[in-house]
């Protein structure tokens, strides 16, 4: 990407300092009593989700999600023919870019996608493959950008979820719409959607405990068919936590799927006003 001449840029791996005591002092508080959250809410309910979709008009189709702080942004951009391919290839592709806004994190992101970025691509990316009828366009592709304008907590929930509302806006044949949530878990605290600061303190392991349950689970479903697309798991997580906490991202799913269904109606019907 072509750096901004018109303007003095900064070192872009340059943070603030302020973020250092405000981080230690809001970890401490929520290592201290994890039973009581930062914006008050209980363990398992989840941060209020507004969807919109023809935000980018240069695309040709887009959805905008905000979970809590949570901003994220997705173009689709029409099926073009895969290049450099060998021979004919009857199923179509998507091609998935994540990209943190430099802006978007306490500390401030490159340009180039980094590893965890890459990661979050192919994550994305087979999250979203069983729910396109890929077979609709042979030998084509579609390009699926998601970019993070404000990362506090469960970002990558978010990218599915918008990525999923932008492509039925686009009007890529699906199966069906994929909804996706992210759950914390320290010792025997379950967070339902985290924030920032609570993912941070859920994937990092305490002193002295070598077998302490911790980490954080994003699942990606499709709610219509009870079809599971994608299971993202980070930490160390004992096979019971692992099995409850599957039960509570489907069930959250199942709640969540409406809201992107709601947001397709409204689209439709100011098309038809």
């Amino acid at each position: 990407m072509p750096i901004d001449q018109k303007r003095l840029n900064g070192p872009e791996v340059t943070m603030p300092y302020h973020i250092y005591s405000d981080l230690n002092e809001k970890s401490d508080k929520v290592k201290h009593d994890l039973s009581e959250r930062s914006d008050k809410r209980t363990n398992n309910e989840m941060r209020k989700i507004f969807l919109k979709t023809g935000i980018v008009s240069q695309a040709k189709g887009s959805a905008y999600i905000e979970l809590g702080n949570t901003k994220v942004v997705c173009s689709v951009f029409d099926p073009r023919e895969v290049s450099n391919k060998n021979g004919y290839c009857a199923q179509g592709e998507i091609y998935c870019e994540f990209k943190f806004a430099p802006f978007s994190c306490q500390k401030r992101k490159i340009h180039q996608q980094n590893a965890e970025e890459k990661q979050y691509s192919l994550i994305l990316q087979r999250a979203l493959e069983p729910a396109v009828c890929l077979h609709e366009f042979p030998n084509f592709q579609v390009d699926v950008y998601v970019m993070v304008l404000d990362n506090a907590g469960s970002s990558l929930a978010a990218a599915i979820m918008a990525a999923s509302t932008a492509l039925a806006n686009a009007g890529v044949p699906m199966f069906g719409l994929v909804t996706a949530s992210t759950i914390g878990i320290y010792d025997n605290h379950y967070l339902m959607d985290p924030t920032d600061i609570e993912e941070a303190i859920c994937n990092t392991q305490p002193d002295n405990q070598g077998d302490f349950n911790h980490g954080t689970i994003t699942l990606a479903s499709l709610p219509q068919h009870n079809q599971i697309s994608e299971v993202f798991l980070i930490g160390s997580i004992n096979t019971n936590s692992v099995v409850q906490a599957t039960e509570i991202l489907t069930t959250a799913n199942k709640d969540i799927c409406p809201v992107l269904q709601q947001c397709l109606v409204k689209t439709i019907m100011k098309l038809h006003n």
